[in-house]
C-alpha cells in the first residue's frame, strides 16, 4: 500500500528532481567541507602491483573514467571521484546535469536538451578518450525533460519505455563510435527502490541490463546496496549498518539501533543527507547512501581493470 505521506510530498519531490541539488546554498559549488570527503578506500586495488606475480607483466595503467548522469550523479560525483582516485589512481572526469535523462546526452539534441553540445557523451569521449563511461540515470519520467518529447511514464508507459530503450541504444552506439579503436566500456548503474513508481524502476534496470548484455558492457548494481537484503525493490529510509559503517565514524547515525540513514527526511529519492537546494552541486555532507553507491561502482571498475 502506498504510504499517505508519499503522495503529499510528490509535488515537492518533483521540484527536487528537476533541481537535483543538495547542501548549503551559500557554499561554492566547487567547494565542500571536510565531511564530504570520500571514505577510507579499500587497499585491495592499491596493492595490485605489489601482489602481482613477477612474471605477470607490468600492471595496467590507471583507468580513465568519465561519469555522466542526472541529479543522483550530481550529488555522488565528488565521493565517486575520490574513491576511484584513491583505489585505482584513476583519471576522473564528471559531467552530470540535474534533471536529465539518456537522450539529453545524445548528439543531435542540442536544441531540446539540458546538456550543452560540448558535454554530450560522444563529444566528451572524443576529447577525453576514457576507458570507462559510467552512466547513472534514475530515468526521469515527468514532463520537464525536453528531449523526451512530452512522453511521460504516467501518461504513456509503452511509449516511455520505447523512447528510453531507443535512447539507450543510440547512446551506446554514439559512445562506441566516438571511441573508435579505443572503445570505452560503459558501466550502467542500476537504481535503488522508488516508492512512487516501483515497477518503473524495475523495468528501467532491466533495460540497462539488457543493453549491457547486448553490447558487451558492464552493470553496477549500486541500487542493491541501498535496498533491504530481503527485497531489492522495497524502499526504506534506514538500513542496518554494514561492517564498514560500524568501523568508521559518521555512518551509523543511530548507533543504538545499528541503523544508517539513506535519505533525508524530506527527500525520498536522493541520498544526500543535506537539504535539497536550487543550486546543483556535489553533496557537502557525509551520506551513507552515496558512499554505498560509489563503492559499488568503484568495485565494478576495479574488477574490470585487473
Amino acid at each position: 500500500m502506498r504510504k499517505p505521506w508519499i503522495v503529499g510530498v510528490a509535488g515537492a519531490v518533483l521540484a527536487a528532481l528537476l533541481l537535483g541539488a543538495c547542501g548549503d546554498p551559500e557554499s561554492a559549488p566547487e567547494e565542500a567541507p571536510p565531511s564530504a570527503a570520500a571514505p577510507d578506500p579499500s587497499p585491495t586495488t592499491r596493492q595490485r602491483a605489489a601482489t602481482a606475480s613477477p612474471d605477470a607483466g607490468a600492471p595496467k595503467p590507471a583507468p580513465k573514467v568519465l561519469y555522466l548522469g542526472d541529479s543522483l550523479a550530481m550529488e555522488n560525483q565528488k565521493v565517486l571521484g575520490e574513491l576511484l582516485q584513491d583505489d585505482l589512481d584513476a583519471r576522473y572526469t564528471s559531467a552530470p546535469y540535474s534533471g536529465t535523462t539518456l537522450c539529453d546526452y545524445l548528439e543531435g539534441t542540442a536544441d531540446r536538451s539540458l546538456v550543452p553540445t560540448k558535454d554530450k557523451a560522444a563529444a566528451l569521449v572524443r576529447r577525453l578518450s576514457p576507458d570507462y563511461v559510467v552512466l547513472q540515470f534514475w530515468g526521469n519520467a515527468w514532463d520537464y525533460t525536453p528531449c523526451m518529447g512530452g512522453i511521460t511514464y504516467d501518461k504513456a508507459r509503452a511509449k516511455y519505455f520505447e523512447r528510453y530503450t531507443a535512447a539507450a541504444e543510440q547512446l551506446t552506439e554514439q559512445i562506441a563510435n566516438a571511441g573508435g579503436t579505443h572503445r570505452p566500456k560503459i558501466v550502467w548503474v542500476l537504481q535503488g527502490p522508488d516508492p512512487i513508481t516501483p515497477d518503473r524502476v524495475r523495468r528501467v534496470n532491466a533495460l540497462y541490463e539488457k543493453q549491457a548484455r547486448a553490447s558487451g558492457d558492464l552493470v553496477a548494481d549500486a541500487g542493491r546496496a541501498v535496498s533491504p537484503a530481503s527485497d531489492r525493490y522495497t524502499w526504506t529510509q534506514y538500513l542496518p549498518c554494514t561492517a564498514y559503517e560500524r568501523e568508521h565514524d559518521g555512518y551509523c547515525t543511530r548507533p543504538g539501533q545499528d541503523r544508517t540513514a539513506l535519505h533525508h527526511d524530506k527527500d525520498y529519492l536522493h541520498f544526500c543527507l543535506a537539504p535539497t537546494t536550487s543550486k546543483p552541486k556535489p553533496c557537502p555532507v557525509l551520506s551513507p547512501g552515496i558512499t554505498r553507491i560509489a563503492r559499488e561502482i568503484t568495485r565494478v571498475i576495479s574488477e574490470a581493470s585487473t
